[in-house]
């Protein structure tokens, strides 16, 4: 068999081979063998060393690493500025100040006049109706308000029976108050301590004691608190007209049993002007999507290519132009037809960014932004029809091939690019969810993420309410400490939603 392929390579001669001894004819096939082998292995190798190199070369401008993953970049002395930009702002930049508190909230005030001119010496009289404030801010001496509650024992007369009094529902059975709950709240949901540093700042800021396991239990009340104000937060993003969503991987362990398989967590998020939803589902599938959207969801979606979105008609998808952005800059460190591809993708995206700057800034209106963008969509559609036209087969995985499946399949979602354009309102990137989210990942690398569905949902709700409070300009600390309250007094919980006579600048 070996020989037949050789003859039919026209590698040799017929003649020629029939003339020629059995012994040379074996080492010939053998050799011919090892050296089709070796042209395989060859080929492998360098397709290897591709996938590696890409790899190697994998930074936040190329994929969905994040910057903090960037290797440090060793600065190009050729291509430094002759003259740098010095720190700090610019000429023509708004200066920023800090805020005077009101006149109302001032504890004391002290007029200061100047006795004599700074130039002549002349003794000064008059008033200033404008001065200069200028505030110092202190914080007084914390003094703890600790009441004493005395369950006192008495003996019945009759059966001879002990019976200690019992503490009236208004009293916390765990001995702090509702501020108290709401701080260690936040130091554990806002500002992501650990269980033993929440015990250190109480002690060392207040002068509470507290233990480990109280942590966890005012945690837990906190979180029980929020739960009808998560609910109706939910319930007005599947409501919403826009929303921005993404997801995030996330640990959840098994302490409370309902994770006995070890699945992998997600943290999803939904992002509007106002309210801030989070979700953790040990699953990323659709079903985990639209429970985050509802199934009935009838608005517009800006998110990325992930698959869990596709149950949504393209006419309610906006995807991610920041992450098609980072596509197409691998695309063009790609070699052969793949960089020139990604090139010219590369550049009709800074052109509709071009556009895109100067509809924000009100320089074109949005009837011309349309017009113009015309071209540019249609080039981008035309380039990637071309690169999906390359020939490769079904299972190759050449980086060519990478590039091709990439094509085609944004091919099939082409119409979701664009909605951005047509429907005012619908950004062409999905940075408000990714911001979102930025919080909840900073918070599971230092603490590794839950150990229960318990601790999870805690996450979820005070991430929801916190973010949300601060898209309002509401106080978190205030609206935690009310929401304790109303738990415990059996309440109606405060609003996460939008009041309409409130102000959100």
């Amino acid at each position: 068999m070996e020989e037949k392929q050789l003859l039919a390579t026209n590698a040799i001669d017929t003649e020629d081979w029939k003339q020629t001894p059995a012994s040379v004819k074996k080492l010939v096939v053998q050799l011919s063998i090892q050296l089709e082998q070796l042209a395989q292995k060859l080929q492998d190798l360098q397709q290897s060393n591709q996938d590696l190199q890409e790899k190697v070369n994998r930074n936040s401008r190329n994929s969905h690493s994040p910057p903090g993953s960037d290797a440090p970049q060793i600065e190009n002395k050729q291509k430094t500025k002759k003259f740098p930009q010095k720190r700090g702002g610019q000429p023509g930049h708004q200066g920023h100040s800090r805020d005077l508190y009101p006149i109302e909230e001032c504890s004391s005030i002290t007029d200061h006049y100047p006795s004599h001119c700074a130039y002549c010496g002349e003794k000064l009289t008059g008033f200033d109706p404008n001065p200069y404030r200028h505030q110092i801010v202190e914080i007084p001496p914390i003094q703890l308000e600790i009441a004493e509650h005395r369950r006192h024992q008495l003996e019945c007369p009759h059966c001879h029976t002990s019976t200690r009094a019992r503490l009236p529902k208004t009293v916390a059975v765990s001995g702090y108050g509702e501020t108290v709950v709401a701080i260690v709240s936040l130091l554990s949901g806002r500002y992501r301590y650990s269980h033993r540093l929440i015990v250190e700042g109480m002690s060392d800021l207040f002068g509470v004691k507290i233990s480990l396991g109280m942590v966890s239990r005012l945690r837990q009340e906190a979180s029980l608190a929020l739960s009808e104000i998560a609910s109706q937060a939910h319930e007005y993003i599947k409501s919403s007209g826009q929303v921005s969503a993404d997801e995030t991987g996330f640990n959840q362990g098994n302490a409370d049993g309902h994770n006995q398989s070890q699945h992998k967590a997600w943290l999803w998020v939904a992002v509007t002007p106002l309210i801030t939803i989070f979700q953790v589902t040990l699953s990323r599938s659709t079903e985990a999507a639209k429970s985050l959207l509802g199934e009935a969801f009838s608005g517009i979606v800006n998110s990325d290519r992930y698959g869990a979105y596709n149950w949504l008609a393209l006419g309610q998808r906006q995807l991610c132009w920041a992450h098609l952005a980072r596509e197409f800059t691998k695309i063009s460190e790609r070699s052969g037809l793949c960089r020139q591809l990604g090139r010219d993708l590369l550049a009709q995206q800074k052109k509709l960014f071009r556009l895109w700057h100067r509809v924000r800034d009100g320089t074109i209106s949005r009837e011309q932004f349309q017009s113009l963008v015309l071209p540019i969509q249609q080039r981008v559609k035309s380039l990637l029809s071309e690169g999906a036209e390359y020939e490769i087969g079904s299972s190759e995985k050449t980086l060519l091939a990478k590039t091709v499946r990439t094509c085609r399949q944004l091919l099939k979602v082409e119409p979701a690019l664009w909605l951005f354009v047509t429907v005012e309102g619908v950004e062409p990137t999905n940075n408000a969810a990714e911001r979102a989210i930025r919080p909840a990942v900073l918070w599971r690398r230092t603490s590794f993420g839950s150990q229960s569905e318990a601790g999870s949902i805690f996450v979820a709700r005070m991430l929801t309410v916190v973010t949300s409070l601060r898209s309002q300009n509401r106080n978190v600390l205030e609206f935690m400490t009310t929401a304790v309250r109303a738990s415990r007094e059996g309440t109606l919980p405060p609003s996460l939603l939008p009041q309409p006579s409130q102000s959100y600048s």
